[in-house]
């Protein structure tokens, strides 16, 4: 893929948040909204709020912006969903979670703890053979350490989905 096309496929990347009900089915309701108009979901992550009636649920999925308008407004005409929205990184903070796991091998340590402390990474577990990597972050912090470890043998890796707050005093 060139870089063009990566640059294409990354402008049409959306997030999109939703303050729904704390009820069992909500979820479900919405990704049919989005498998109905043909929108496949990235990237899912689903919490409580400060108030255990409602939940806060941050989609990332890729597609047409028009299309994620119809979206939007459909599933804020849902019964259980309170608000809807895109954020994009002008008005939102966006944030991920990686745990990378990784051969532990002694002549590549100094590789590594330099990759690390360049993408604000830590270890959190490790033993003669394994090292277990934490990373949080952009969605492009997170990508480029991928990048970069997966020559040190890669082994697993867990990516959370975005999560998302909106800037200032507007409510996400």
């Amino acid at each position: 893929m060139n870089a063009n096309t990566e640059q294409k496929i990354k402008k049409n990347i959306h997030t999109v948040s939703l303050l729904v009900a704390n009820k069992p089915g909500v979820l479900v309701r919405i990704a049919l909204v989005f498998a109905r108009r043909g929108y496949n979901i990235d990237a899912l992550v689903v919490s409580p709020t400060f108030d255990p009636r409602f939940s806060r649920m941050t989609i990332t999925a890729q597609g047409d912006g028009s299309t994620l308008d119809q979206i939007i407004k459909q599933t804020a005409k849902l019964v259980d969903v309170l608000h809807s929205g895109e954020h994009n990184e002008d008005d939102a903070i966006h944030r991920e979670l990686a745990l990378v796991k990784i051969k532990n091998i002694p002549a590549n340590r100094r590789f590594i703890t330099q990759l690390l402390k360049r993408y604000k990474a830590t270890v959190v577990n490790e033993d003669d053979k394994i090292l277990i990597i934490e990373q949080s972050g952009t969605t492009k912090d997170l990508d480029e350490l991928e990048k970069n470890i997966k020559k040190y043998g890669v082994i697993e890796m867990v990516r959370s989905g975005k999560l998302v707050m909106t800037k200032g005093r507007e409510e996400t």
